[in-house]
């Protein structure tokens, strides 16, 4: 059994390319999901939640490629158990880890690399047949507006 999560957040850093010891294309790279609510004294408050996300194969490939930090992106994937560990300061922290499904770029174009296309993919998995596939729009079709997205 696993977790399906949908995130639309912003790259913390550029991603990280590297090769399983098969040639298998891995990248990494930090996503931050971002909310602004009121608390109940009235003070506008903003929480941010950081991911920590794995692609796969082709789509490593194309998010190494055209992905900068900063770049906007939507990604349905497995949410991965959550890894507990000690930070420098002595204080327990959780890591929340994503393997990912689609990956959709969503910067304007010029505003990253990435432009207004759409990338998607089978699961993720090393060792798994999963076959890419590429699909260029010059429109966001069902996605969230600028007005949606809280960054």
């Amino acid at each position: 059994m696993f977790q399906q999560i949908t995130l639309v957040g912003n790259l913390g850093r550029d991603p990280e390319m590297r090769y399983t010891p098969n040639g298998v294309p891995v990248a990494s790279f930090s996503v931050a999901t971002s909310k602004r609510y009121q608390s109940q004294d009235g003070q506008w408050q903003d929480k941010t939640i950081w991911f920590r996300v794995t692609t796969w194969r082709k789509t490593a490939e194309t998010a190494s490629q055209y992905l900068t930090k900063g770049s906007r992106v939507l990604i349905v994937g497995e949410l991965e158990e959550p890894r507990t560990y000690v930070d420098k300061d002595g204080n327990t922290q959780v890591s929340l880890e994503v393997t990912a499904q689609t990956l959709r770029f969503m910067s304007a174009r010029g505003e990253n690399a990435g432009g207004d296309s759409d990338f998607q993919r089978a699961p993720a998995r090393a060792g798994n047949g999963g076959s890419a596939n590429n699909r260029h729009s010059d429109a966001m079709d069902d996605g969230p507006t600028d007005e949606d997205i809280p960054f």
